[in-house]
């Protein structure tokens, strides 16, 4: 069933929001079997709304066959009124534009359509907002998030894979493109296993319906911004999975996509208007190349195409610089955070979007909701450019200044990458990508992370060496920002994105008939790696230092990185030898931060460091050492 649904009846007949397809609202129910199937089916988008938010105009986008030949009038109700309505360019939408003055109460806007002699009411509901400070978390250096594609995680509930009426109705675990059966319950049954293994916040990759005829399992493709995909649960059981992940300690982090939606979106084979998507003569992609926003000697050509150019084939490029489509997706997002209680917003592809709308939407959501935690993909190739789409101290160019508070650390990613890929890898880009954030407002929230569902597995990269892999997961849980861990890292997980359904592969022991159960026994290597995760994550999350601590670098010298996590008590000490022999590193080096401390611990073998003045490292290894008095 559609979600929410209102059944347009005969004239004089009021039309109510189902129960059964608005979780939570229980609202007369007059319209009879036989009217309802044949009355035409109305939608409004939002599907309801609250009273006392701090933007006090909504706008109203109604879809029903001919709606906009109509003319919405409103029932009095005390500080709720219209300011305006416009028709669109097809006759099948009509935009209601209401002010909601802070003082108006929860409770059913009394609405009507009138055409000519035909008057049809329908009602629409105004809520009151959930003040629970529970809700909205945000998430700050002390968390750490565990990114994963619901349908290659778990599947929790069975009954869910099939969904009558969607385009990919079926599922096979042995195509890497269909549909695998993982769902919200499957995420939900696993959250003892983020806990022990040191994870306080859950990223799903797009849990949004995604009807497309091929490849939806991953989200990025959305068809209806309001509803949940079937496959993974329904709006209400979102909810509840968002409630369930507070009460145990979790954070949720919902991903979502600005730029772009799917092919099969309700608005782009019914457009409320032409220019609601950007359109070229013959179908064209984007150019993929940010720079040319900043480019002072870029042409237009290559913005227009960067910013209006096409994802994908099938994922048309939305026109956020037509204010109606801007304020539709803004609301859109302000809804989802206030009917779950949302965390954080993770933005997909966020430089695609157009400039000007990113700083429009950034605040808007920030006043609303400001513990929200937001940080966007901003896949680019030099610090300065990554910065640009984060707070920074740049000036505005070509009108553009972001507001996003944080990234996707890809500068991150791609040094330690750099560093442990090769034999005597180097070090200097992990160096100069911290020394790069002088640029940002705030670096610290930034996310770094080792790898994602879109790049080869960090294993993998790095040839299978586990050493290698320990350094890794070191310096991404000691370093500054909020670390991110792509799921089936901590298990070795492992293969190249040739394509990159082969590092989406089903997490083992989530789905029926399973030969290997990795959330319950992890043998040999596999369990090594998680112990070693868990216990470094675990200290952090029991350690400050590591997450609000200061950082200090120095200068990579002979194959060996060192710097420091230190606040006024406390002193931890990461020294990482990335060369195939054993190294001797001279401690007076490191006088400013060893003062007043004469030995240290290895926090996770336990071994003690008792001579500070000489270090002796071995072979591709990372200590992480707490400094004693």
């Amino acid at each position: 069933m559609k979600f929410p649904q209102i059944l347009l009846a005969a004239a004089g007949l009021l039309l109510s929001f189902a129960s059964s397809a608005t979780p939570g609202f229980s609202g007369p129910a007059v319209v009879t079997e036989a009217v309802a199937k044949a009355a035409p089916t109305i939608r409004i988008d939002p599907t309801y709304w609250w009273v006392g938010m701090k933007n006090p105009k909504l706008q109203l986008l109604v879809n029903a066959p001919g709606i906009g030949n109509t003319m919405a009038i409103l029932a009095a109700y005390p500080g709720v009124t219209i300011e305006s309505q416009q028709k669109l360019e097809s006759a099948n939408y009509l935009i209601i534009n209401l002010v909601i003055d802070p003082a108006a109460k929860p409770g059913l806007l009394k609405l009507g359509l009138k055409s000519g002699n035909t008057y049809r009411p329908y009602t629409y509901k105004l809520r009151a907002r959930n003040l629970d400070p529970q809700r909205t978390q945000g998430l700050t250096q002390a968390d750490f998030i565990y990114m994963l594609m619901p349908d290659r995680f778990a599947n929790g509930d069975p009954k869910n894979d099939v969904v009558k009426g969607t385009r990919v109705n079926h599922v096979a675990r042995d195509s890497m493109y269909a549909r695998h059966g993982g769902d919200l319950k499957g995420i939900e049954n696993h959250f003892d296993y983020f806990k022990k293994l040191g994870t306080t916040a859950i990223w799903p990759t797009p849990v949004i319906e995604n009807d497309m005829p091929k490849a939806s399992y991953h989200g990025y493709a959305v068809t209806d911004c309001y509803k949940i995909d079937p496959r993974y649960g329904t709006n209400a059981e979102y909810q509840q999975f968002v409630k369930a992940a507070h009460a145990d300690g979790l954070k949720v982090v919902q991903d979502i996509v600005l730029n772009h939606w799917g092919s099969y979106h309700h608005l782009f084979l019914d457009k409320p208007a032409a220019d609601w998507f950007h359109a070229f003569p013959s179908f064209t992609r984007s150019n993929y190349n940010a720079f040319a926003l900043n480019d002072p000697y870029g042409s237009k050509r290559d913005y227009t195409l960067f910013n209006d150019g096409w994802f994908d084939t099938t994922m048309p490029d939305v026109n956020q610089g037509n204010p109606l489509v801007a304020t539709y997706i803004i609301q859109n997002f302000l809804w989802w955070v206030e009917s779950t209680g949302i965390d954080g917003y993770r933005i997909d592809t966020y430089p695609y979007s157009n400039p000007q709308f990113l700083m429009q939407w950034g605040k808007a959501i920030a006043e609303e909701y400001p513990k929200l935690a937001q940080f966007g993909e901003a896949w680019e190739g030099t610090e300065a450019e990554q910065a640009f789409f984060a707070q920074n101290i740049l000036p505005p160019v070509n009108g553009f200044k972001s507001n996003l508070p944080g990234v996707l650390d890809f500068q991150i990613c791609f040094a330690i990458s750099d560093a442990l890929k090769t034999e005597n890898g180097d070090l200097s880009k992990l160096y100069h990508a911290l020394q790069g954030d002088w640029l940002y407002v705030d670096a610290t929230r930034n996310v770094p992370f080792l790898d994602n569902h879109d790049m080869s597995r960090f294993y993998s990269v790095i040839g299978e060496d586990f050493g290698k892999f320990k350094t890794g997961i070191a310096w991404l849980l000691t370093l500054r920002g909020t670390p991110q861990l792509y799921y089936g890292t901590e298990v070795l997980m492992k293969n190249f994105s040739d394509p990159d359904g082969k590092v989406r592969e089903d997490f083992p022991g989530g789905f029926a008939g399973d030969k290997t159960n990795y959330f319950t026994a992890r043998p040999g290597q596999a369990g090594e790696a998680f112990d070693y995760v868990s216990k470094l994550a675990n200290y952090r999350k029991s350690h400050p230092v590591l997450s609000s601590g200061k950082l200090m670098q120095f200068i990579p010298q002979d194959g060996v990185y060192t710097y420091f996590r230190y606040d006024d008590g406390a002193c931890v000490m990461v020294i990482a030898n990335n060369t195939k022999d054993e190294k001797k590193v001279d401690g007076t080096r490191f006088a400013e931060r060893f003062a007043g401390f004469s030995s240290g611990v290895e926090v996770v073998s336990g071994a003690v460091v008792s001579d500070l003045q000489t270090l002796r490292v071995p072979a591709h290894t990372a200590w992480v050492v707490e400094l004693r008095k």
